[in-house]
């Protein structure tokens, strides 16, 4: 029955059959000895990597049983990729790791040593590790490129810092047992049947994911995970340095436990480690991480994380071409190349021992290409004889990793087939027994209940936060604050533009939050296309406000990363368009991270946008992009539009508090074409323009998320407008035209797309019972769209009219007048409806 060789039932068997047919050794091994005579594995620590692979395959097997009845929702396994358990073995439990959905193994023996409470890895010093590269250097892993002068480019040569020894670090002997595996085991079945005592997604979804264990759940399948991943070692490295620095100063930084902290803090010389397969090294996201990883690497700078490519040859039934994987992975400039046999668990920990040691030592990136076999096809109902012969299948059950790490064993003498059995029995009977439990545990009972997890919000606290914030920048931090603004603030530099202001506001964040950075593609020498970020690298340095290489998916990855590994990131995109190049990094990686980790990990960020249309001279599709349809429909995301320079600071302190407070993805897109207009009515007016508030008027001048603001023009009492970014300008005129003509309008700026302030738009259209909408996006998916809605969803009676662009790409030159919402569309519109 070749064709049946990955069904549970005959894998157990034959794997029964593998451990009767094995012969006794000639003499019994002292667990405590070397399995082999040369090896760095004790007979004991072998038998650890033993039970942890037993341990997840009893898993998979639980999760076929559980489906078989209808109460499991989870059939992706472990099977064959169980040599992963050497490769946590040979790191610390306290690296953080983010790890791919067949990383089983290592997930249980990672939490047996958590129970074991032992230490693991290299052993420790208890000092920093010496850095590669200038010790005193303040650039950190996330300047820019300017700095490459500063580091020693001969002491960041691979071949120039010699290597830990091959023998790898000394693990950590787990307390024997399924006790040991068990915490972990209940983890993954309550994950299986969505329990919502689930300890990471509360039965959300099925992930490895634990806070005291440092693994980052991630629902990844196609290396999404890996830019935040390429992110995270940045970060780890940018803190590790404030943190040496701050111990010098009495001021230290702990690693991870910033603001996007969640449990304890990661040591000042932890890796990043994250795992996924083979067929993921084709997608554009990892060949983005890769990329950043050797792009920063080439620059002098530091990022240390381990990759871990899992490779059975295929990507569900597509295979990877012999050696393609191989090629692929050496080809990597900048990211060291490491090889193990999954099947060899001696050599797998010895190879990835090595690894971890070089990364943690030299701060850069590895990869450890880990090959392994697939058992038991895809998922619950994959059939593999549709795709793969009986040879292949018989041929990949020869690889067994856990018959191959009995082989050892038995044939070193340590445990003879029997005992083995009757582990594997045991720890089966066991995960049965779990599996009968959480199958009693309750599930999620409501909408509340799935959401609640998704972005809290908490509004008093981010408006004490601005508070705070406000008495110390005119408190004790007043001097620095003097001397950052060159002695001469902003609020006493007159009226500033919409840029201006949040230049202003951005280098205000900077002063408040230590952390916080600023990056992303052309910010820091140039100061950004149209000038936003200019000064603040000078300001701030260049360990705080960096260029980053131009690809949006690696910018977000580095956010998501910094923002997770405790930092307050605030990347900047430069064109709304490229945002498209890279939304799942905000839609996938960032927006879910609470969800599915109930809070317990968090990654904020403010991402700052520049965005919409109507500039004049300039533009088409890639610099007048007007569809946000895609920020709008991200689950928990915050979406402000500040149109006015007196709102843009507000805001933007509001986002950044709500990051550090309540770790929010915030994104603050900037209308570019209100960046430098300084006129409302007629040229020369300066009616845009806006005085820069002193600390001592935050407080009062606070913008809450999902509050509107309200202009009333002549009685404002016949018509409503309801409007945002571009459309603000446009409808303000408007309403003077109309005011001429006997017409009170109230114009509604709606300030966030996300949440919408539903109340306010209710509360104004009603006062009115007229409501046009302006939409300066598209009609069809576009913010309009959402404010109907919101009318008739509360029993809105009114009249209603919309006046949006068209389902249009934006053109080139004048053309794009055609499209575009105009001044001239929202009179008439208005006309329009008042005639009804």
């Amino acid at each position: 029955m070749l064709c049946d060789v990955t069904t549970p039932q005959d894998l157990d068997d034959r794997f029964r059959e593998t451990l009767a047919a094995l012969p006794a050794a000639e003499r019994r091994r002292d667990p405590a000895d070397p399995i082999t005579d040369d090896a760095p594995l004790t007979g004991a620590q072998v038998l650890d990597l033993f039970d942890a692979q037993v341990t997840s395959r009893q898993l998979d097997l639980a999760g076929r049983w559980l489906r078989s009845f209808g109460e499991g929702f989870y059939t992706i396994g472990s099977a064959g990729h169980e040599g992963n358990a050497a490769v946590a073995a040979a790191l610390r439990p306290t690296d953080p790791a983010l790890l791919h959905y067949r990383s089983g193994a290592f997930y249980c023996l990672r939490a047996a040593q958590a129970a074991s409470a032992a230490p693991s890895g290299e052993p420790d010093s208890g000092a920093d590790p010496a850095p590669t590269d200038d010790p005193g250097s303040t650039a950190g892993p996330t300047a820019s490129s300017d700095r490459r002068a500063s580091t020693d480019p001969a002491s960041t040569d691979a071949d120039s810092t010699a290597d830990a020894d091959p023998s790898g670090p000394e693990p950590a002997h787990v307390a024997g047992g399924f006790g040991a595996y068990a915490d972990a085991a209940r983890d993954v079945l309550r994950g299986m049947v969505a329990s919502s005592e689930e300890p990471i997604a509360g039965g959300r979804h099925k992930v490895f994911g634990r806070a005291d264990l440092a693994v980052v759940p991630t629902t990844s399948t196609i290396a999404s995970h890996l830019p935040r991943a390429v992110g995270m070692g940045l970060a780890v490295e940018r803190l590790r340095r404030l943190d040496s620095a701050g111990r010098r100063t009495g001021a230290g930084v702990r690693v991870g436990s910033g603001a996007g902290a969640a449990h304890g803090s990661w040591p000042p010389d932890a890796i990043v480690v994250c795992s996924f397969g083979d067929a993921s090294v084709n997608h554009a996201s990892a060949t983005a991480a890769f990329n950043t990883a050797g792009w920063y690497d080439h620059a002098k700078l530091r990022i240390p994380v381990l990759f871990v490519c899992e490779d059975n040859g295929l990507g569900i039934s597509v295979r990877s071409p012999e050696g393609w994987v191989e090629a692929t992975l050496r080809a990597k400039p900048g990211i060291r190349y490491f090889s193990a046999d999954g099947a060899d668990p001696v050599r797998a920990y010895a190879v990835a021992a090595e690894a971890a040691a070089w990364v943690r030592r030299n701060r850069r990136p590895a990869v450890l290409h880990l090959r392994t076999v697939r058992l038991m096809g895809h998922a619950g109902a994959d059939a593999e004889s549709a795709y793969r012969s009986p040879a292949e299948l018989a041929e990949d059950l020869d690889r067994d990793p856990i018959a191959a790490t009995a082989r050892l064993l038995v044939d070193a003498g340590v445990a003879t087939g029997e005992e083995l059995l009757a582990r594997y029995d045991e720890t089966g009977w066991q995960v049965r027994r779990l599996a009968e439990e959480v199958l009693g545990e309750p599930k999620l009972a409501s909408a509340a209940d799935v959401v609640s997890a998704l972005a809290p919000r908490r509004p008093v606290r981010v408006a004490r936060a601005v508070a705070d914030a406000a008495a110390r920048a005119s408190g004790p931090g007043a001097g620095a604050r003097a001397e950052a603004f060159g002695g001469k603030p902003p609020e006493l530099t007159g009226p500033l533009t919409l840029a201006q202001s949040i230049n202003a506001a951005l280098a205000d964040g900077m002063l408040d939050h230590p952390q916080m950075a600023v990056f992303g593609e052309d910010v820091a020498a140039k100061g950004g296309v149209y000038g936003v970020t200019k000064g603040l690298r000078d300001r701030f340095g260049p360990a705080r406000v960096f260029d980053t290489l131009l690809d949006e998916t690696s910018v977000l990855g580095l956010g998501l990363g910094a923002g997770l590994a405790g930092m307050l990131p605030v990347p900047e995109i430069q064109y709304l368009a490229y945002l498209h190049n890279a939304e799942d990094q905000l839609r996938g990686e960032a927006a879910t991270m609470r969800f599915f980790s109930q809070g317990a990990f968090r990654n904020p960020m403010v991402v700052r946008v520049a965005g919409l249309a109507y500039q004049e001279g300039f533009g088409g599709h890639f610099h007048n992009d007007n569809s946000v349809a895609v920020l709008r429909d991200v689950p928990g995301l915050v979406v402000a539009v500040p149109a006015r320079p007196d709102d843009a600071a507000p805001m933007l302190r509001t986002c950044l508090a709500s990051a550090a407070v309540d770790g929010s993805v915030c994104v603050f897109l900037e209308p570019i074409a209100l960046y430098h207009t300084r006129d409302l009515y007629a040229d020369g007016d300066g009616e845009w323009l806006a005085g820069y508030p002193e600390p001592g008027a935050w407080v009062a001048g606070h913008v809450p998320i999902g509050r509107a603001r309200v202009y009333r023009v002549g009685s404002a009492d016949d018509l409503t407008i309801i409007t945002f970014g571009n459309g603000v300008r446009m409808s303000l005129r408007a309403a003077a035209v109309l005011a001429e003509e006997g017409v009170g309008t109230r114009v509604v700026d709606l300030r966030w797309l996300a949440p919408l302030p539903v109340a306010d738009i209710i509360r104004e259209s009603s006062a009115t019972g007229r409501v046009l909408v302006v939409d300066e996006t598209r009609r069809s998916g576009g913010v309009g769209e959402g404010v109907i809605a919101a009318l008739v969803d509360a029993g809105y009676v009114g009249a209603a009219r919309r006046v949006a662009g068209v389902d249009s790409f934006v053109p080139l030159g004048p053309a794009a007048r055609h499209v575009l919402v105009s001044t001239d569309a929202i009179t008439d519109g208005a006309r329009t409806l008042l005639a009804r």
